[in-house]
């Protein structure tokens, strides 16, 4: 399933009090939950179909309702007392400093709209949506920073009051299962923008140098050992990027200063071993996420609770030395490598490769016409011409077998409708050479595409006992234990559209029970997060990333993703453990974390997040500049 990248989704908080402002044409229910006067909304709410969205739009100084089906809307104001009032918030509510006031009403409330006015002004407007005014922006705060909170009224009884959040959504796929060429390769997807190409000629590369204290030039010599480690021989390094920690005592202005200096040293030390330029990227922070991790261990567990200024008055002489067995782990640089494989073949034009490869099939020199497959691969992914492929002359005969295996997934790898011509051909390999394990594996992993799509039958319990076999042929648990979570992701996609929910449970089961046997990448928790998500519950899939996310390795995008996930979870927010991971979110992209709290129509989830004391906390301590 694929979700598209960015949405606005909508959710429903409920926030009564005895208090309202003076005669504001409606009554308030005070548990509109069980209220009898507010069953039939309860009930709309409740049965509303996903796809039906709404909210507040702004133009000019005029606001409107609006709506992505008429009809549901329509029907919702039923009685003439039926209707909405609105709640202009400003953010200058919520202002560092001052306290915010638990109030009924947030900001300025406008005058309620009823059934008659809002059925009778609904006109279309882009994107097949309709939508209906419902009042003017008060003059006193039309040039502060705002959101437009709906108050839902039922026969002039407030049932329903409710903030609407910007949360971000990613794409999420099956857990890769790669394909096997020379080796078994694995798709280069980034979470934000969904590329998704299988790596022949570049690999990634993540590793933590730890750093002495008060050291700032690392020389060669002290790099040479993890440069080794590496087995770089088949590789250029492309670009560097360091992101390097600094303990949290002391200076923050020398940290910073000490950790670029560090920074900038193991650069000029990599770029020794080779000729070609490499790109940088160095960035800087203190390691405040290793500090609150490892604090917990420590006999002053205490400070997790002070603000960070507090704490750094705090870890200075003996305190300072007490800690140091800790602190000294926290000065690091986590350095992430893009290589570039090595190719003689580079230069070559594509018409020139293939008939280099044809020359030397005809020569029976398979090796080299392997390594001459893979640069011309990599031109007609540049290219996107699978067609081409078509005039690789290759005999049918058993000595050839990787070189019509890798050209059969290559297709499939260029463009996914091939899928079921590859499996074809691979059939027919099959047949050819029985049990090449290359080849039973790939048959499986274009199964999975082909079940998915509907584009033929499958038999599941068949296709189960395909899986299972493949250790037969000396397939490792770990990729078949991997193979057998996306049997069961595609099989919960499959019987929930049934209706077959006690099968999708059984599923969602498994995958709980056996996900932790795998490797994950970045993008395999992602997906995984939010099948939970989607198919089970909220607890399974913030379980499955708490850890990772505390981490100052994860992926920027995947941290992200868990902030929005829990971030309008009050219980989940109050803890110290997200306060470590919200610090995580700071050092990697401090703007981007104090952007969630902007407006919720200006790219932000919502200001009104700042309600909690916990989140203002942090807002306050690292997005406000004093």
């Amino acid at each position: 399933m694929k979700l598209s990248l960015k949405i606005t989704i909508v959710f429903l908080f409920l926030t009564f009090s005895s208090k309202a402002q003076n005669n504001p044409g409606f009554l308030i229910s005070q548990n509109p939950m069980q209220d009898n006067k507010c069953t039939y909304f309860n009930s709309y709410f409740k049965n509303k179909p996903k796809e039906v969205g709404f909210s507040i739009e702004r133009e000019g100084d005029k606001l409107y309702f609006i709506v992505t089906d008429k009809k549901w809307a329509i029907n919702l104001f039923k009685k003439s007392g039926d209707g909405i009032a609105i709640d202009v918030v400003s953010k200058s509510r919520y202002a560092c400093g001052q306290n915010v006031e638990n109030a009924q009403i947030r900001g300025i409330l406008l005058n309620p709209v009823f059934a008659k006015q809002l059925v009778k002004g609904f006109k279309p407007t882009r994107g097949n949506r309709f939508r209906t005014f419902v009042g003017i922006v008060p003059t006193e705060v039309k040039d502060d920073e705002l959101e437009f909170n709906i108050l839902f009224l039922n026969n002039k009884v407030l049932c329903r009051y409710q903030r609407i959040y910007n949360l971000e959504s990613y794409p999420w796929d099956l857990l890769d299962m790669g394909a096997y060429l020379d080796s078994l390769v694995y798709k280069s997807k980034k979470i934000t923008n969904n590329l998704d190409k299988f790596i022949t000629k570049y690999k990634k590369l993540k590793f933590v140098i730890p750093f002495e204290k008060n050291k700032s030039q690392y020389l060669p010599e002290d790099i040479k050992p993890v440069y080794d480690s590496l087995r770089l021989t088949d590789f250029n390094i492309k670009k560097i990027n360091i992101i390097a920690y600094s303990s949290i005592e002391g200076s923050l202005k020398r940290n910073l200063e000490l950790q670029e200096q560090r920074a900038n040293s193991i650069v000029k030390s990599m770029q020794s071993f080779q000729k070609p330029d490499i790109e940088t990227e160095i960035s800087s922070s203190e390691n405040w996420v290793g500090f609150l991790n490892d604090i917990t261990k420590s006999n002053y567990k205490n400070l997790r609770k002070l603000s960070k200024q507090d704490i750094k008055q705090k870890v200075t002489g003996q305190v300072s030395q007490d800690l140091e067995v800790y602190l000294k782990n926290h000065r690091k640089a986590v350095i992430t490598l893009d290589l570039e494989k090595k190719d003689k073949y580079k230069d070559m034009t594509t018409e020139v490769l293939i008939s280099t490869f044809n020359k030397l099939i005809q020569e029976d020199n398979v090796d080299e016409a392997l390594v001459v497959q893979n640069s011309l691969f990599e031109k007609l992914k540049e290219e996107k011409s699978p067609e081409k492929l078509k005039r690789l002359n290759v005999p049918k005969q058993i000595k050839f077998v990787p070189v019509l295996n890798k050209t059969s997934m290559f297709k499939t790898i260029l463009n996914q409708s091939y899928a079921k011509i590859s499996f074809d051909e691979l059939k027919n390999l099959e047949k050819l050479h029985p049990n090449n394990k290359k080849i039973k594996y790939n048959l499986v992993v274009l199964k999975f595409v082909i079940w998915r799509n509907k584009w033929q039958e499958v038999n599941r319990n068949n296709f189960k006992k395909e899986i299972l076999n493949l250790k037969k042929y000396k397939i490792a648990q770990p990729l078949i234990d991997r193979m057998l979570v996306n049997f069961h992701i595609v099989k919960a996609e499959k019987d929930i559209r049934a209706r077959n929910y006690d099968a999708k449970d059984e599923s969602v089961e498994f995958i709980v029970d056996t996900y932790e046997n795998v490797d994950l990448s970045n993008y395999d928790y992602l997906s995984l997060a939010q099948f939970l998500t989607y198919y089970s519950d909220l607890d399974e899939a913030t379980y499955l990333l708490d850890d990772v996310v505390r981490t100052i390795t994860v992926d920027e995008d995947l941290l992200f993703y868990y902030l929005n996930l829990t971030i309008t979870n009050k219980y989940a927010v109050a803890t110290d453990d997200y306060r470590t991971i919200m610090l995580n979110a700071v050092n990697m992209n401090k703007k981007r974390f104090c952007k969630l709290f902007n407006s919720s129509l200006e790219e932000g989830v919502t200001f009104q997040l700042l309600e909690n004391d916990y989140l203002r906390k942090t807002y306050c301590e690292n997005c406000i500049k004093e």
